[in-house]
């Protein structure tokens, strides 16, 4: 079925609780009993008194969320078997219907019982060395004489009654002084709050470990100090160190490096937006200027050439769609279908059109290695890259030149890797570019990536080709260099991270876009436009279709015994989102087949990672022979769901 999830949800419906979907999590949690059509009192009466009922009625009572953290609930997960104390961080989350009123509710959660215990090992372990140490300074009278850090037994009205020598050397303060003085009044006023709740988590024996506050000294100035507090026998040992050099300078680094990166996210944003409007006033300015003819002509009876400026404002909006999906991969945002492909393959195939696209004064070679690893990539994006560097190329060699296209096996050691950001040691796949044309100079190569840089004349270049290459290999989890000189041409080497598994065969492609044979479609999409255009569209091809505006609308049909031979989600939904309907749905549908359709989801960035066999995914915009090819893939392929 689909990869188990870290999280445990279940749906609860109606005012007594009945468990209506549950993940495999959930049954972990719980003792894998069987509780779908249970009430929650009759699924797990062990838990009377300890408050969950209480919470779920609140919560479909007044409609408010509840969310808990680290709270301890005691189950029996074994008939008969022992009770066992688990902590948990949860969420119960009220759906309601269209008018407002609680229907359900939503329950999803973390089990940090392992990660909470290992905590806990953790401090113990912090506060026997700290003690140790501790111990070993006081039974010493010469260490805690010649001690630089602050020493001191702190008694639970908050007085230090021993302190040290560094005491008056640090902070100009003597023993007598110390003892008479409560920590509270030598405090700086914007920690005492802080170090009140720290002090009493000491006393009832909680280890301070690192603790840092500001004391003032005796000219009225205050010093950083970083303490360890240790309590016994009714003191909390103390040890404090001075890091005011230390922390000041972490402040104006810190202050230094915001201000930088300020600038820098101001100029970057300038220069993308600047880029961003002026594309797209124009292409806007296409659409809605055919439209607006369009309209007109309508009105006026005539009819005659309505097809030609509906191209031209299918053409911008394709455009527009382009510049979106360049953007992204500049943005590493851009959905990949990444997998195992064979390098040679792609740029064998390539050969043709990047020879057309040279003309007859560029000399294209291709030297392909015999032995080439299979490459982690999108094939797709891959020959989008190749296309542009080779036309980049081409631009730079006016008169004529050489462009040689390389692929070759190698290896990244830690000593290159150390040198960049965001580049693993390991095995690659490497696919070079290079020309004999003009070259860059070192200051044009600084911002050969940068958004909308460009040194062609205005109208003959975006400045997002390098840009988008760029975004592309690194959301690829690749590398990419630029080696240029001027008058000696440019080399761009592309790293594609190596795939141990064999490559992919591509799929063939249907000229007509097939037709359905009566299958049962859901569609789930709250934008009322989209889902009106997909549900239509569909029912074109002969598909009888079902449609939810959001998960809670959607669960109902999920759970009948209607036919459902597909589910089509938006990843982002309303309360639910698309991935998490999915799962759901699959509990009480195991073989559904699952298409995810959007814009734009962190979640989904790399495809890999976010759908399990049986489900594919498709870009918005997309054109609507795409969607029907897709659909019609999915309902006829047998996939092996585990």
């Amino acid at each position: 079925m689909f990869a188990r999830s870290p999280s445990f949800s279940a749906l609860l419906q109606g005012p007594e609780h009945r468990f209506v979907l549950t993940n495999p999590a959930y049954h972990q949690l719980i003792g894998h009993r069987n509780v779908i059509g249970l009430t929650v009192r009759e699924a797990v009466p062990e838990v009377e008194g300890q408050g969950f009922y209480e919470l779920l009625d609140k919560v479909f009572a007044t409609g408010e969320p509840f969310v808990g953290k680290d709270l301890k609930i005691v189950l029996q997960r074994t008939p008969g078997g022992p009770q066992e104390t688990r902590y948990l961080d949860f969420v119960y989350q009220p759906i309601k219907d269209e008018s407002g009123k609680v229907t359900s509710i939503f329950v999803e959660g973390l089990d940090i019982t392992e990660r909470r215990a290992t905590e806990q090992a953790l401090r113990e372990l912090n506060a026997d060395l700290e003690r140790r140490v501790l111990e070993r300074a006081q039974a010493r009278g010469r260490t805690w004489n010649l001690s630089p850090d602050l020493l001191g037994a702190l008694n639970s009205k908050g007085y230090f009654e021993t302190s040290n020598p560094a005491w008056q050397t640090i902070l100009g303060w003597s023993e007598g002084e110390v003892a008479s003085t409560s920590i509270f009044e030598l405090l700086h006023p914007d920690d005492v709050e802080h170090t009140r709740a720290g002090f009493e988590l000491t006393l009832v024996g909680q280890p301070a470990i690192r603790f840092v506050n500001r004391y003032r000294c005796k000219d009225g100035s205050y010093r950083y100090i970083s303490w360890v507090g240790i309590q016994e026998d009714d003191y909390v040992y103390c040890t404090g160190r001075d890091i005011t050099v230390e922390r000041e300078a972490e402040i104006e680094l810190t202050k230094a490096q915001d201000a930088l990166r300020q600038a820098q996210k101001m100029e970057a944003i300038g220069q993308l937006t600047g880029g961003i409007a002026h594309d797209f006033n124009n292409l806007l300015t296409g659409i809605i200027g055919s439209l607006d003819l369009v309209r007109r002509r309508m009105a006026a009876g005539n009819t005659e050439d309505i097809h030609r400026w509906m191209d031209a404002a299918s053409v911008a909006a394709q455009r527009a769609a382009t510049l979106t999906h360049r953007l992204l991969a500049f943005g590493r945002r851009q959905s990949l279908d990444t997998r195992p492909n064979d390098v040679n393959r792609v740029m064998t195939s390539m050969q043709d059109l990047l020879q057309r696209s040279m003309g007859e004064r560029i000399e294209l070679i291709c030297k392909l290695s015999d032995d080439l690893w299979t490459a982690f990539t999108d094939a797709n994006q891959l020959e989008s890259a190749l296309l542009n560097l080779a036309i980049n190329a081409r631009d730079a060699m006016p008169e004529g030149g050489r462009l040689t296209i390389e692929s070759t096996n190698t290896r990244l050691d830690k000593t290159y890797t150390a040198l960049y950001e965001d580049v693993q040691p390991g095995e690659y796949v490497a696919v070079s570019v290079s020309d004999t044309g003009v070259g860059m100079s070192p200051e044009v190569l600084q911002k050969a990536v940068d958004p909308f840089f460009t040194t062609k004349p205005v109208g003959e270049g975006t400045g997002l080709g390098l840009s988008v290459i760029y975004g592309f290999i690194k959301q690829s989890r690749g590398h990419l260099r630029i080696y240029s000189q001027v008058g000696q041409g440019t080399t761009v080497r592309l790293y594609l991270p190596r795939a141990q598994q064999d490559a992919v065969d591509p799929k063939p492609v249907n000229a007509e876009t097939p037709r359905g044979q009566g299958e049962a479609i859901l569609v789930v999409e709250d934008e009322a436009t989209v889902r009106s255009i997909i549900s239509d569209a569909l029912q074109d091809l002969g598909y009888n279709v079902l449609t939810a505006s959001e998960a809670r609308f959607a669960i109902p049909l999920l759970q009948s015994h209607t036919r459902i031979d597909l589910l089509v989600t938006d990843v982002i939904l309303p309360h639910i989102n698309g991935r998490k309907l999915a799962e759901m749905a699959r509990t009480s549908r195991p073989g559904l087949k699952v298409l995810f359709v959007s814009g734009y989801s962190e979640n989904a960035l790399v495809r890999g990672d976010f759908i399990d066999a049986g489900m594919d995914m498709l870009s918005k915009p997309f054109a609507l022979d795409t969607l029907g090819a897709k659909v019609h893939a999915m309902i006829n392929t047998d996939f092996s769901l585990p």
